[in-house]
C-alpha cells in the first residue's frame, strides 16, 4: 500500500490491493483492467455495473480512495468519509451518532457501506437513487462535512495528483462532476460475500454449524426473510420496524409527507453485523441480544409498525441460535481488504 503520494505524477508507483500489484502511470494504465483487479467479486454475486457515464476505471477508483479518506472533504479540514465510515467496522461507526464538523453530533447512527453496487436506494430514508448524488449529500450536510464542493474541488484540483487522475478518468480537470464520480466508482467496490454463509452457498456443507443452520431456520420461518432478502439481506424498502411508539425521527415522512411513513427507515443490510453494533437508524440497541429481544417481543406498537412484526415467542436457546446465524453473515475478509485501502 502506498505510505504516501509523491508530488506530481506517480511513476509506477505500486499499490497493493489483496495482493494485486496496480502500477500507477503517467503513460496511462493497462486497458484491460477491471474491477476485479483490486476487489475480489464473489462467484455466487451478480456482476458489477457501472453507469455509462461513470464506468469504472483505475484512475478513477484510486481519486475515488483518496478522497474517501481526505479530510479537506470537510470544512474544518478534520472529517473525511472514513471518519465515520471506518474500514476496520466495515466501514460504520461503533458512536450511537457521529460527530461531524467542528465536533457538530449527528442525527443518525452511521450505516455500513457494504455491496453497494447493487443498491437502487441510498440513505436511512432510501430517497437518493444514484452513489453519484448520494456523495452530495454529507458534503453540504451542516452536522457532516458544511462545505461546498466547487470550493472543495477548487482547492484540491492543486494537488497534482488529483489532477492527473481526474484528467485520465474524466478526461477533465478535478469539479463537482469528477469528485462525485469517482467517490462513487471506488464505493461499487466495497463487496463483501466470504462470510461462512457464503461459502456455505458455495457448496461448503462445513461452513456453518448445526447451530448456526437451526439460526437459518428460524430465520426463514420466523419472517426476517421477508424484509432481510436475497444476497443483500434487504429488500432496500422503508419499514416501520415498531422501534418505538412515539418517533422523533420521522423517518421517511421527512420525504413523502405521508403519515404511514412516519417512522419508516430503509431495510438494512444484515452482512457484518458482528462489526457494526450498535444498531438501529439510531445506535440505540448496543448487541444484538437486544434486537432480538426487539423483534421476540413484537415491536412497540407504533401505529404505522410494519403488521409482519409480531411476536415471535423465541426460546432463550433459538434467540442464541438467531444471534449465531446473524453472525455467520460477517466477512472478516471484507474487513482485512478495506483496512488496507488507506493511502495516508
Amino acid at each position: 500500500m502506498m505510505g504516501s503520494r509523491e508530488r506530481g505524477c506517480l511513476r509506477g508507483a505500486p499499490v497493493l490491493i489483496t495482493g494485486v500489484m496496480l502500477l500507477v502511470s503517467c503513460h496511462g494504465r493497462d486497458p484491460e483492467r477491471t474491477l476485479a483487479d483490486v476487489v475480489p467479486i464473489p462467484a455466487h454475486f451478480p456482476s458489477v455495473s457501472f453507469p455509462p457515464e461513470n464506468p469504472w476505471s483505475e484512475a478513477s477508483w484510486e481519486l475515488g480512495r483518496h478522497l474517501f479518506f481526505d479530510t479537506r472533504l470537510s470544512e474544518d479540514g478534520q472529517v473525511s468519509c472514513a471518519t465515520c465510515h471506518q474500514p476496520e467496522r466495515a466501514f460504520s461507526d461503533t458512536s450511537s451518532v457521529s460527530l461531524g464538523v467542528f465536533g457538530r453530533e449527528g442525527f443518525r447512527n452511521t450505516p455500513t457501506l457494504v455491496n453497494l453496487a447493487w443498491q437502487p436506494r441510498f440513505h436511512r430514508e432510501g430517497g437518493i437513487s444514484s452513489l453519484e448524488s448520494q456523495v452530495l449529500a454529507p458534503i453540504q450536510e451542516p452536522h457532516e462535512f458544511n462545505h461546498d464542493i466547487n470550493l472543495i474541488a477548487a482547492q484540491l484540483s492543486k494537488d497534482p495528483d488529483y489532477k492527473a487522475w481526474s484528467e485520465q478518468a474524466f478526461q477533465r480537470d478535478l469539479d463537482a462532476f469528477a469528485i462525485t464520480r469517482a467517490l462513487a466508482a471506488f464505493e461499487r467496490s466495497f463487496i463483501s460475500g466470504n462470510s461462512p454463509y457464503d461459502q456455505w452457498v458455495l457448496g461448503n456443507e462445513h461452513a456453518l454449524s448445526d447451530a448456526e443452520l437451526r439460526g437459518m431456520t428460524l430465520f426463514e420461518d420466523h419472517g426476517c426473510s421477508g424484509c432481510h432478502q436475497d444476497l443483500w439481506f434487504t429488500d432496500f424498502e422503508t419499514h416501520n420496524n415498531g422501534l418505538y411508539s412515539s418517533y422523533d425521527d420521522v423517518g421517511a415522512y421527512r420525504l413523502t409527507f405521508d403519515s404511514a411513513d412516519v417512522g419508516a427507515f430503509k431495510t438494512p443490510s444484515l452482512r457484518n453485523l458482528t462489526f457494526t453494533a450498535p444498531y438501529m437508524f439510531d445506535g440505540s440497541l448496543s448487541t444484538l441480544a437486544e434486537v432480538i429481544d426487539h423483534y421476540n417481543q413484537g415491536g412497540s406498537g407504533h401505529p404505522n409498525q410494519d403488521p409482519r412484526i409480531q411476536p415471535l415467542g423465541l426460546t432463550p436457546s433459538e434467540q442464541n441460535e438467531l444471534i449465531l446465524f446473524l453472525k455467520a453473515l460477517s466477512d472478516p475478509s471484507y474487513i482485512e481488504w478495506a483496512q488496507a485501502l488507506d493511502p495516508r
